[in-house]
C-alpha cells in the first residue's frame, strides 16, 4: 500500500503573507470538531447528513441504521460476510467487518477449470500465430472463460437494500472481493480498506487498442449498478499488494489484472462519495460505462464527490458520461515518475461541475493534463488550485488543445453541498482525514 508522501511543492511560489494566511486557515479548519455525523462510537447507526451531496436528495440515505439486534452481524471471514449479506428480507441490517478478510485466500489455482493451461493459452493466441484480426476462440479460451466464471461466483458479493457495511477500527476491510450494489436502494459503506480484486484469468483481445491487442480484466472494488441512495465514506481503495508495476507483460502488453476501484453505472442515481482515499490504480472510476447507455443513464448518474484524495491514479478520477456530477474539495496528487493520464474525463452528454479542488502536480505535468475531452459536452471548472495557485483548467486545456477545445458553462449549479473549504486548505485537510480509520 502506498505510503503518503510530503508535497512541499504545493505552495511554492506564493508570497510569505499568502503562506501564513493559508497556514492559519488550514489550522483553523483541521482543528475544528468533528461534524455531527462523525461523532459517536457506532458508525453503523450513523446516517448521511441532510444536504450532503446527491445521496441526500429525495428520501436521503440511512442504510441499515435502524437494524434490530438480530440483523446486526460482526464478520471476520469472506464466507461470513456473504452469509450476512444473504440473510432474507430487506429489513435494515448492519454488517461490521472486523480485520482484513480475504476473498481469494485459496489463490487463483482454486478457480481454474480442469484442463486450463495458461502457457497453452499464450501459445495458442500468440499474435504471431493468431494475428490481430479475430477475437480469440477455441478450447483454451472456453476454459479461461469457465475459470473466470468460477472466480466471479466466489469473489463477488451482492449488497441488499437498507444495508450498512462498516469497518471495525482503523484496519478492517476486504482483500480481492467485489461489493456489488445492484438494483437496490439505501446502502452505506464506510471505514473499509478495499484492495482491488485481482482477475486471475484476464482475456486477451487481439483486436483491442487499435489492433495492437490488450489484456482485459473484470471485477471492480465497488460497483453501483442501477441503484440509488448510496453513500461511500471514509474508505481506502487501492491496488495494495498488487500494483500494476508488479504485473508481467505478455505479447508486449501489460497483463492487466485490475479493472476499476468504483464504477457507478446503468441508471445508478443519487450517490455521494466523501472522504475516501483512492490510491495506486489505473482506471479508477467510471460514472457511466457506455456511450450507448443513454436509455438507462440520461437524467440519472447524479453523483457528488467531495473531500476525496486521489494519489497514484493514472486516469478516470472520474470519467463521466451522462451524469450530473458535482466534484469539489477533492485533492488530486500526481507524484514524480508515476504514470499519469488525466483526472476528469469529459464524456458523452455529461454535466460535470468541478470547482474548489486542489491539484498537486510535479514539474513537467501541467494543468492542461487534468482534463481530457472524449465527447462534446460543456463543463464548469472554476476556483480550482494547482500547486497553491488559482488556475483556469479549461483555459489551460484549450491552450494545449486548440483543435479540441472544451466548452464552458454546464448549465446547473449544485445545491446539495456540505461545507466548502478554500482550495488552499484542501491538501492538508483532506490528507489528514480522508480514508479508512480516519472517521471522527
Amino acid at each position: 500500500m502506498n505510503i503518503r508522501k510530503g508535497h512541499g511543492h504545493v505552495l511554492q511560489g506564493l508570497p510569505v503573507s499568502a503562506l501564513l494566511a493559508c497556514t492559519a486557515l488550514t489550522l483553523s479548519l483541521t482543528a475544528a470538531p468533528a461534524s455531527a455525523h462523525e461523532r459517536g462510537r457506532d458508525l453503523g447507526r450513523q446516517v448521511l447528513p441532510e444536504g450532503d451531496g446527491w445521496a441526500a436528495a429525495g428520501p436521503g440515505t440511512t442504510g441499515g441504521s435502524a437494524a434490530g439486534a438480530a440483523r446486526v452481524h460482526t464478520v471476520t471471514t469472506w464466507r461470513e460476510l456473504r452469509s450476512a449479506l444473504a440473510q432474507d428480507g430487506n429489513e435494515p441490517r448492519i454488517i461490521r467487518v472486523k480485520g482484513m478478510i480475504d476473498a481469494v485466500s485459496r489463490g487463483c489455482d482454486a478457480f481454474a477449470a480442469e484442463g486450463y493451461d495458461f502457457q497453452r493459452y499464450l501459445a495458442d493466441y500468440d499474435p504471431e500465430v493468431w494475428g490481430h484480426d479475430t477475437p480469440v476462440s477455441g478450447e483454451q479460451e472456453d476454459l479461461r472463460a469457465a475459470s473466470a466464471q468460477r472466480q466471479a461466483e466466489a469473489v463477488t458479493a451482492r449488497v441488499p437494500a437498507n444495508t450498512t457495511i462498516v469497518g471495525v477500527g482503523p484496519r478492517s476491510g476486504i482483500l480481492g472481493g467485489s461489493l456489488q450494489i445492484r438494483g437496490v436502494e439505501n446502502v452505506i459503506v464506510r471505514n473499509l480498506t478495499v484492495e482491488a480484486s485481482l482477475d486471475c484469468f484476464p482475456q486477451w483481445d487481439p483486436t483491442d487498442d487499435e489492433g495492437t491487442g490488450a489484456w482485459n480484466s473484470e471485477y471492480d472494488g465497488v460497483v453501483v449498478y442501477g441503484s440509488r441512495q448510496v453513500w461511500l465514506d471514509h474508505n481506502t481503495l487501492t491496488d495494495g499488494r498488487h500494483p500494476d508495476s508488479s504485473l508481467p507483460r505478455y505479447f508486449g502488453k501489460r497483463y492487466q489484472q485490475h479493472d476499476g476501484l468504483v464504477d457507478i453505472v446503468r441508471g445508478a442515481d443519487r450517490v455521494t462519495l466523501s472522504w475516501n482515499s483512492f490510491e495506486d490504480h489505473d482506471k479508477t472510476m467510471l460514472i457511466g460505462n457506455s456511450d450507448s447507455a443513454g436509455d438507462t443513464d440520461a437524467g440519472k448518474l447524479r453523483v457528488t464527490l467531495h473531500h476525496n484524495r486521489f494519489e497514484g491514479i493514472v486516469e478516470r478520477a472520474p470519467r463521466v458520461r451522462f451524469g450530473q456530477v458535482d466534484a469539489y474539495n477533492n485533492h488530486f496528487v500526481v507524484n514524480q515518475d508515476e504514470p499519469y493520464g488525466y483526472t476528469f474525463g469529459v464524456g458523452k452528454d455529461c454535466r460535470l461541475y468541478a470547482t474548489d479542488n486542489a491539484f498537486s502536480l510535479p514539474p513537467g505535468v501541467g494543468a492542461a493534463r487534468t482534463l481530457k475531452k472524449w465527447s462534446e459536452a460543456p463543463l464548469t471548472a472554476e476556483n480550482n488550485y494547482v500547486n497553491g495557485r488559482r488556475t483556469d483548467l479549461i483555459a489551460a486545456h484549450n491552450a494545449a488543445n486548440p483543435d479540441d477545445a472544451l466548452q464552458r458553462g454546464v448549465g446547473w449549479t449544485p445545491t446539495l453541498r456540505a461545507r466548502v473549504h478554500h482550495p488552499r486548505a484542501v491538501p492538508a485537510l483532506v490528507d489528514r482525514r480522508a480514508g479508512a480509520g480516519r472517521v471522527g
